[in-house]
Parts: structure tokens; sequence; C-alpha cells
């Protein structure tokens, strides 16, 4: 076995070849074996770039060198060249290439191709060809029934609006990539016998043929308004969607179904929207009524059954949001424009921060602001002038982060070597994709019944709109129905308990032994329920893959209990009687307070009373299920992994104080060994870090913060989420944070 190590001398850098063979081990300079084509030594390493040695026969490789036209020195051996690399350049054309007519590898990927080149049909050998990262938007007719032997094709991350009719006559293709493009149906695809591996993510692409699954091995398709099949069938397996289509011709509906989320700061009319579009009249909520943590609805109008979330406004709830938002959301933003003046930053605060987020967690949703409280606004000119100044804003603000990316994509084109970049180019091209529709600001005087009726009409009508959401209407077996109505029924019956959280196993259990259902099937029926907002079931979290909460109801009460605005209230209002139940002297309150209010930190014991009480207006109050949510000793319960998962809060410890004293952490030493291996020990409390409101302990022990202390350099695509750096730090040391480029840290009101 042979192996390359490189080594730093004081004299430069040193290759050595490392031979193994026979128990012996051999080590020489290398240098004479391994082709050097680049060293670079830079101010933070050392850079090596090895040739492969001589082009095997045939191939000539020309990646990375920017040419914006093919090199002169193919023509004159066309006849030998099999195999062609041309990524990375800058090519936008590529004429002549059919004269290199023995070819049969062509990499075109990374270049500025605008149109397709057609030379490439007469290249009849051809077996495999990469032309993907381009922004091609159309492929001519007649290339692909010409290519009888392509068996490889990469058009990933162009801009096709469709593909060929005529690509069944390529009938040798095996693999094909059509990834982040704008393709909107696939049937130029169905028939091709030979076709295995197949990847139309990040597209437009709502019904998907049955007989494209004929033969497939290979699926990926996320990221797509996936109506027939949903997006929660195909990404499960082939199995799965052979299944789904097995089932739809049992009996199948057409359902028409959103989550819709109401968003805003506190107090600016969430709640009255959401209620009075229930009742259909206006619906007063007083100060005392507001919502804590988020409210669940479920409303019917129009033929379509609205799913509504109503999130609290209070900053402490921020940091729940994005546990329970999920993609393609209808979002209702309320505005309260009495509170509102023109003044960048009171849009900001109403209008931006909250648009931000929404392009950060569910970029493919659609927003619809809504101006509240009009009817306490001095008259219709202040109304007027707000409105305008809110949708000038909204359209400046959408257009400007358009310029943002395209500003870093052409930094990170106009680099170097920008192959260095592709995962962020990648990144880009799907947020510049996915482009988040904001609506026209609504007025609402929720006060008169006349505009509750034109806010549910709009509602409606927007919601029907297919170029808003493609994927409201969903093609649907009725055996989803049917086990929806089932899991409601075992409720009512009491076959699952009263707080609705039900192992996976044994709602399996349930309904095989019921019907017979295979568990795949089962599974897709779930996460299609979990995606509308009907259960919730973290499938992707290990620790809580195995637990569905078929009454989120239940397990947003549970978040209420200690995700509060008013929590320092509900921890003095602790009983003395329960304290002294639980053997907990009266001054341990005083403690919990403090911990709370100065680290961010609550007591695991105030933790489990507080989850029990809420338990207990819900007729749950039993120890064992106490137990299973919270957690026991160093065992977190199931709220606390869905808590901890999201970073919501971290484990800690309370008995330790910062150490000024201990050991250095060197990178590359020996093992960092803490002076005490207790403080790891996590049953004692958890840390809630977007809570803390200053750095007066770090810099009471430490001092203040140096530039040699850990320094961590960030990128953003453009937003800084919300509570970032509070989340990064979780009282750690001081941190120095470099934020590069197109940023400003102000965007994240926790940053200190």
């Amino acid at each position: 076995m042979r192996s390359i190590i490189i080594q730093m001398t004081r004299k430069g850098l040193q290759l050595l070849l490392l031979r193994k063979e026979a128990g012996r081990t051999e080590m020489k300079p290398a240098l004479s074996q391994v082709p050097l084509q680049e060293v670079t030594h830079t101010g933070t390493g050392v850079f090596v770039k090895m040739s492969n040695g001589p082009n095997e026969p045939g191939k000539r490789d020309y990646a990375g060198r920017k040419l914006k036209t093919l090199p002169k020195s193919i023509y004159d051996e066309n006849k030998n060249i099999t195999k062609i690399d041309l990524q990375r350049n800058r090519l936008k054309q590529v004429c002549g290439i059919s004269q290199l007519t023995n070819l049969t590898e062509l990499i075109l990927s990374r270049n500025e191709l605008v149109d397709f080149p057609e030379d490439i049909r007469d290249l009849h050998q051809l077996k495999t060809l990469y032309i993907n990262q381009n922004n091609i938007k159309c492929i001519p007719l007649d290339v692909f029934p010409r290519l009888k032997h392509l068996q490889s094709l990469k058009l990933s991350t162009n801009r096709l609006a469709e593909l060929p009719a005529d690509m069944i006559q390529c009938q040798s293709l095996v693999y094909l990539n059509v990834s982040n493009n704008c393709l909107r149906d696939l049937q130029a695809l169905v028939g091709l016998q030979k076709l295995k591996e197949l990847y139309v993510e990040q597209n437009r692409l709502t019904d998907l043929p049955e007989e494209l699954f004929d033969n497939l091995k290979m699926f990926k398709a996320t990221g797509n308004p996936l109506r027939k099949p949903p997006e929660e069938v195909c990404v499960g397996s082939l199995k799965d969607i052979r299944s789904y289509f097995t089932m739809l011709r049992e009996s199948s509906s057409t359902i028409k179904s959103v989550k819709t989320m109401f968003l805003g700061s506190s107090m600016a009319g969430k709640s009255t929207l959401c209620r009075s579009f229930d009742k259909c009249h206006p619906v007063e909520v007083d100060e005392d009524d507001r919502t804590v943590g988020i409210e669940i609805k479920e409303v019917e109008k129009g033929g379509v059954r609205f799913l509504c979330w109503d999130f609290a406004g209070q900053e402490e709830y921020y940091i729940t949001h994005h546990v329970f938002i999920t993609p393609q959301a209808f979002v209702i933003l309320a505005i309260n424009l009495s509170r509102y003046d023109l003044t960048d930053k009171s849009f900001k605060e109403h209008v931006s921060f909250w648009i931000s987020n929404i392009q950060l967690r569910v970029p493919d949703s659609v927003v619809l602001p809504v101006g509240t409280h009009i009817d306490l606004c001095p008259n219709e000119e202040d109304i007027s002038r707000k409105k305008r100044d809110i949708d000038s804003k909204l359209r400046d603000m959408l257009t400007e982060r358009g310029e943002t990316l395209q500003q870093l994509k052409n930094k990170l084109q106009d680099s170097d070597d920008p192959s260095l970049y592709s995962d962020q180019m990648n990144d880009l091209r799907r947020l510049t994709d996915y482009n988040l529709k904001v609506l026209d600001l609504l007025l609402v005087d929720c006060t008169k019944p006349r505009d509750i009726q034109m806010f549910q009409d709009h509602i409606v009508r927007e919601a029907t709109n297919k170029e808003n959401l493609p994927s409201i209407e969903r093609t649907l077996p009725g055996i989803y129905q049917e086990v929806e109505r089932e899991i409601q029924d075992l409720l009512q019956n009491n076959e699952i308990p009263l707080h609705g959280r039900v192992t996976l196993s044994d709602l399996l259990d349930i309904h095989i032994s019921r019907r017979g259902m295979n568990p795949e099937n089962l599974k897709c029926i779930l996460r299609y329920l979990h995606r509308i907002g009907v259960i919730v079931w973290y499938e992707d979290i290990p620790s809580l893959k195995d637990d569905v909460f078929v009454k989120p109801s239940v397990l947003i009460s549970l978040f209420k209990a200690i995700i509060r605005h008013d929590l320092v209230k509900q921890i003095k209002d602790i009983p003395t009687q329960e304290l002294r139940r639980r053997r907990i002297l009266n001054t341990y309150r005083e403690t919990w307070v403090a911990d709370y209010e100065e680290k961010a930190t609550l007591h695991n014991e105030a933790i489990s009373i507080l989850v029990q009480k809420e338990l207990k207006k819900l007729d749950l109050d039993d120890e064992e299920i106490v137990e299973e949510i919270v957690g026991k000793g160093s065992r977190p319960g199931s709220l606390m992994c869905l808590l901890q998962h999201f970073e919501v809060c971290l484990p800690a410890k309370m008995a330790n104080e910062l150490n000024p004293e201990a050991p250095e952490f060197h990178p590359g030493a020996k093992k960092w060994d803490h002076p005490n291996p207790k403080v790891y020990d996590p049953d004692s409390a958890c840390m809630f870090p977007s809570y803390l409101k200053n750095n007066n302990n770090v810099v009471k022990t430490w001092g203040e913060d140096k530039l040699s202390d850990l320094n961590v350099q960030m990128y953003f695509m453009p937003e800084i989420p919300c509570g970032f750096f509070h989340s990064s730090l979780g009282g750690k040391g001081p941190v120095l944070f470099r934020i590069h480029p197109f940023t400003d840290p102000r965007q994240d009101q926790n940053c200190q």
C-alpha cells in the first residue's frame, strides 16, 4: 500500500512516499514520483495541487483554466480524443466540438453557457455528458435522438423550463440529473426503459406520471410543490411511491388543505384575526387573553381546510417558532398600524424582522401582510400613507435581497477558483429560486363584520390561487383520510393516552392488526398529516422518531409551561406545599428565579413542577407522564429532547462557577482534561441561550473581550437568524465573531 505524506520542515515543504509491504514500512522522498503542479504558501497554511501525472490516453484535462474558447490544440488531434474535461471555465459556446467524433465523455460543468451547444448532436459515440451549473434555458429538438449511446446525463442547476419531447429516443440513458431547474412536468421521460437513477429536486413539479417509476432504482424529488404524489410520499422510498399509486387506484380524492400561520409582534391582532376568521364575525381579544405559546384551530372555508396556528408575538416565543413552522405554508403577518410609524426602525420591528425569518425558515411560503387596528389610526390619510410606505419598503427589501444574492454569486464566480465554493453557489441558486411571495398589504378593521367577511374571502381567494400555493391541492388515496379519522376515534375511545403521545410501534400495531396495513404506507400517511399540522412527528430526530404527538395542542401546552413571557411569575407562584412534597426548601424558589434572570438557566426540578402544573389543567397529572415528558436524572424526556434538538435549550450544570484557572485548550495537543468532570453531568438544569440579557458573568470572571480569544468567522446568505449569537455562545468564554460579507450584525437583536 502506498500513501503520500506532506511534511512541513524548516527548509520548506517535503513530500514523502510511505510504502507498507510484508510488514515493513518504508518512507522516502516522493518528489520524483509525484509531479507537483502548484505549491502555494499563505498566511494560514500550505496548499498543494498535484496533477495525476500524464493524461491517460485519449483524455484531455482543461478544467479550471478560465478558458473563453476551446483550445486550438484539440482540433489537431481530434481523432485521438475520447474524453475531455472543460469544467470550471468561462465558456459561452463550444463551436467546433463536433469535430471530436470519437468523444465518449464531455464535461462542460460550471461554465457560462446560455444556449445548449447544438454541435453536441454530432457526437454519436458520446456516453457521458455533464453540462450542469450553467444558465441553459432550452434544449433544441433533434439532439438526444442522435445520441444513441448516451448513458449518463447531468443537466442540473440550469434554467430549463421543459425537456425536449424527443428525449424518449435516448434509450440508452441510465442516469439523469435535472435538479435545480424550472421544470413543471416529466412526461418526456416516460418510456425510458433503461433509466435507473433520476434526480429532479428543486423544480416546479406538481404531478408525476405513474409510469415513470416502473424501472427506477433511485429517485429524489425534494423541493417541489408536489400534489400527486405529495412530497411526503416522495421523501420515502420508491416502494412508497409505487404503493401510493396502488392505493390511489383503489380509491382517491382531491383534498385542499394548508397550514396557515398567524405571525406578528405582540398585540398586533393575530389572535383577533384568527378567531374572527374562525367565527365569521369580529371577536375581541383582551390583553389578558393573548396567546401564550401557540394556539391551533381547524377552519373550513370555501372548500379549503385551514390548519390555523396562532403564534404568540412576545420575543420570548420567537425561539420556538422554527420547531413548528413547516414548508409551503400560508403566513398571515399581522401589523399594528396604530403603532407603526414611517421610520426604518418601525418597519424593521413590525415587518422586515418577520419577513427575514420567514425567508430563512420557509422560503417557499406565501405571506399576506394584514394591517390591523386601523380603527385606532387618526384618519384615512394616515392609513393610506402607512400602507404605501409598507408596500414600497417591502418591494425594496425583496429587490435588495435579490441583488445581494446576485452580488454574492458574482463574488464567488469571480474568485480565483470558483470550484472551492460550489456548495455555496448551489445554496445561493436555491435561495434565488425560492422566491418568497409577499402579497400586497390588506387593511382590516377587526371591529367591522364587513371587513371580517372581506378578510375571509381574500384568504380563500389567495390560498386557492395555484400560482401562490400550487401544493394546496393534493390527490390522496382514500385511506389517508380513513387513517386520520381512526386516530381521532382512538383518542375519543381512550385507546390512545389523553396526552396524545403514542409510540410509532404502537400506532403501527393498531393499524396493522385492524387493516393489515404496510408499515411504510402508514409512515407516508403520518408524514402528510405532520406537514399539514394535524399531528407532530419528528421522524428525523433519532431520540424522537418513535414518538407521535397526535394531539399537537397538548404538546403546545407543555411548551407553554416553560416557554412564556411571564416565567418568573410562574416560578414565584409555585406553592410552598408542592415544594414540601418534593422535599425542596423554600429558598430554592428564589435561587431558581435568580439563576433564570442572571444566567438564563432553569433548574430541572422547576421544569418538572411547571410541566406537572400544566398537565393538571389537562387532567393528566401523573408522575410517569411527567417523567416521560421531562425525563429523570441524565435521561431527557420527549419534551426536553425536542427543545434540545432545536437548540431552544441546552443541558447545563449549576454546581460550578466559571473557572478562569482551567487549563488552556490547544488544538492538536494532548487531550484536554477538565479539572472537574462533573461539570458535564447534565441532570441539574437547562440553559436557554436566547434569554441571556447580558454577559456580565463572563466579563466579571474573564474580563473584557480580547482579540486573542476564540475567533469565529461565519458567512451568512444573506440574513442572520434571530437569536443566532446567543445560541452559538451558550455561556462560553469571550468570542470574537467576524461577519462576512453582505450582512449586518444589527439584524440580530440579541447580538452583544
